[in-house]
């Protein structure tokens, strides 16, 4: 019985993990697709019905991203009941449900908030960046879940001080990388510089023209410190601590997503928007976010080793 419990627990903890990231890509497409305003000024109805009478582009997606928060938020509950019944003596577990639920609850009603009376841009960039941090969350108690811990040692691990900081550093700045690209997105700057890695490589000293360049180039600016960053952390993890492989493979995989992002981003310029890059882009700032949690749960469990 016991077991079947489990099993049924990891299988919830991975719908729930899918299904978020599902919503993030959701919400990035009804950006992207220009899709807000599908179901018109109407929440939670779509246009005066319950289900949408008249279907068109905008509205199937936006609807479908409705229908997928509303049905991966029954998961969160199922999710966050089962680990705290069944897992609630690990120190994390509890915590990391109250976050994934409040932060859940706060960007959908955000989202509500934009389709009923609209939000001003440097507000809607939060609602992707709040929607991170409720996905960071699935994915670290999913992980508990499966007991990477154990398979990693993870539950022994010992960060020194000079990682510790630089971990949490790097994870707080993330944020705000995160930010100033959902504000690009927002605000619709994406092309106005057609050029990469400068705004106008004809002209290299040349300042911004407009604030469209300059959110479109703080951006490029933001990313180009997380990566010298990234790589820092990546060379010392790789000198000193070999022994220890989720802190090793942990700042490796880390910074193979961080280009892997960086290239997409290039490549929306090259390709002029094109919708899977654009995704793609997402996809890889959200996993690479849900990691850098992950190396402050470390950090945290490092602490607390120290002081048994």
């Amino acid at each position: 019985m016991q077991e079947k419990q489990s099993k049924l627990l990891k299988w919830i903890a991975l719908a729930t993990t899918i299904g978020m990231l599902l919503i993030l890509l959701g919400g990035a497409l009804v950006t992207k697709t220009e899709s807000g305003l599908g179901c018109g000024r109407n929440w939670p109805d779509c246009n005066g019905s319950l289900i949408p009478k008249e279907i068109t582009k905008e509205v199937l997606i936006e609807f479908s991203h409705r229908f997928v928060t509303g049905s991966v938020s029954i998961l969160v509950l199922a999710l966050v009941i089962g680990t705290w019944r069944k897992l609630g003596h690990i120190r994390e577990v509890k915590f990391l449900g109250v976050l994934a639920i409040f932060f859940l609850v706060a960007q959908a009603l955000i989202g509500a908030a934009q389709v009923l009376w609209g939000q001003g841009d440097f507000i809607l960039a939060l609602h992707f960046g709040i929607s991170l941090i409720s996905f960071a969350s699935i994915l670290l108690l999913a992980m508990i879940v499966f007991e990477v811990d154990t398979k990693f040692d993870a539950d022994k691990v010992f960060v020194g001080k000079k990682l510790k900081w630089h971990t949490i550093g790097v994870s707080l700045y993330s944020y705000i990388v995160v930010y100033t690209g959902a504000l690009v997105r927002h605000t619709q700057s994406s092309l106005v510089c057609t050029d990469w890695p400068l705004c106008n490589n004809e002209n290299p000293f040349a300042l911004p023209n407009n604030l469209y360049e300059w959110v479109q180039m703080g951006h490029r600016f933001a990313v180009l410190l997380i990566f010298i960053w990234v790589t820092y952390i990546m060379i010392h993890a790789i000198k000193q601590y070999k022994n220890q492989r989720v802190i090793y493979w942990g700042w490796i995989v880390a910074f193979l997503i961080l280009l892997a992002q960086m290239t997409t981003g290039m490549l929306i310029i090259f390709t002029k928007l094109n919708l899977l890059v654009s995704l793609l882009h997402s996809l890889f700032i959200s996993c690479l976010f849900g990691l850098l949690c992950y190396m402050i749960l470390l950090v945290s469990r490092s602490n607390y080793n120290e002081k048994k």
